[in-house]
């Protein structure tokens, strides 16, 4: 779906098909907001379902999009980090409200705040004018014409390659192959996704069982893990993006996600998850870091399939990480695991972000415009 939804954004503009996602957000929470009996759960569960596969990455896919059209080159990694910034401490206010609202409350003030963001964004924000003249380097993948009864030739990159609005497979996987640093960057974002989603249910299944977790213990957690990361995305990556670059930062982020989890494995007292719960603070760097080169490497009328495609890449993998390390997780948890260490499911976590360290280490950043 994202790569339609960015692809959409590219023909028809920003503010309308970000306007689909935020909307379409409104609708789970007030269904809650006005009574919480199981069948208005089973309707939430089935609604929140629907509406997650367009709103929990379309809205990210067609924001950085915009940020891409009104921020320069030089200035876009900052703008992607603070846009990532503001997304976690949103998500630290989210956290620290539900320590102090009833349930009811909760679901209202979602409710109220998903719609305030809806009525903001159709009064105050500018849509873009996509540029219509291209040179040679910028000619889209996706372009609004009739399809041309022509053989895709993907190994071409400065042919004008004419697709349907609603992009193929094909056409999806021919425009991966564009460029070796895409490539690279999607590779990277697919198996730190898969690190992420191991993060979440195997790794908290994890604290239960060694240290007895419990749901306070799990909301301090995540409240530390959250203040780091919306702190260095709004402070860190603004200044250190145009000293060192995002490929720096990527490599220190995901050398920093591995230290993490390699220090939780190994835990024998309750307080060491909670200390490298700081470590965040460069493990967050590597999303907006990956959107940033992703950015940079492509042409304004393809930013929104091109962060399109990244999230479809960061979803499939978010799927497939339970799958594998859920059983793990749970295989040296047992009575009789293979051999005693018990945090070994999580060090194999780690090592997804270990891993992504070598192409990540390979991407070397050449702005379009040098390009051309």
């Amino acid at each position: 779906m994202m790569p339609i939804i960015g692809n959409l954004s590219d023909v028809y503009g920003r503010k309308a098909l970000l306007t689909v996602p935020v909307t379409l957000s409104i609708i789970p929470p007030v269904i809650l907001a006005y009574r919480r009996t199981k069948k208005f759960y089973y309707v939430y569960c089935v609604l929140r379902t629907l509406t997650g596969m367009i709103c929990d990455g379309g809205i990210q896919c067609v924001a950085l999009a915009y940020v891409a059209d009104h921020m320069s080159q030089a200035k876009r990694a900052s703008a992607i980090g603070i846009l990532a910034g503001v997304g976690s401490a949103a998500f630290v206010c989210g956290t620290l409200a539900d320590h102090f609202l009833s349930t009811s409350q909760i679901f209202l003030v979602a409710t109220i705040a998903s719609t305030i963001a809806a009525v903001y964004m159709q009064i105050f924000l500018e849509d873009t004018t996509r540029i219509k003249e291209y040179s040679i380097e910028e000619q889209p993948i996706l372009r609004n014409n009739e399809m041309e009864n022509t053989e895709l030739d993907c190994e071409t990159t400065k042919n004008i390659k004419v697709f349907k609005k609603v992009p193929s497979l094909k056409d999806i996987i021919c425009f991966l192959r564009k460029s070796p640093t895409f490539s690279l960057a999607a590779s990277v974002a697919f198996l730190n996704s898969l690190a992420e989603g191991g993060e979440q249910a195997p790794f908290q299944y994890f604290l239960k069982a060694r240290f007895h977790f419990k749901k306070d213990n799990f909301a301090d957690v995540m409240l530390i893990a959250n203040i780091c990361p919306a702190t260095s995305q709004l402070l860190l990556m603004p200044i250190l993006a145009p000293l060192i670059g995002e490929e720096v930062l990527l490599c220190l982020g995901l050398i920093a996600g591995f230290t993490n989890l390699l220090i939780d494995s190994v835990a024998r007292k309750i307080w060491i998850p909670y200390t490298a719960a700081l470590l965040p603070i460069f493990t967050s760097l590597v999303k907006p870091s990956i959107q940033s080169i992703v950015s940079r490497q492509i042409g304004p009328s393809e930013q929104g399939i091109a962060q399109g495609c990244i999230s479809s890449i960061s979803s499939i993998a978010n799927i497939l990480s339970p799958s594998i390390y859920s059983p793990l997780t749970a295989l040296f948890l047992s009575e009789k695991p293979p051999f005693r260490y018990p945090g070994f499911s999580i060090l194999c976590i780690g090592l997804a972000w270990l891993i992504a360290v070598i192409p990540s280490a390979m991407i070397k950043v050449i702005p379009l415009i040098s390009r051309q």
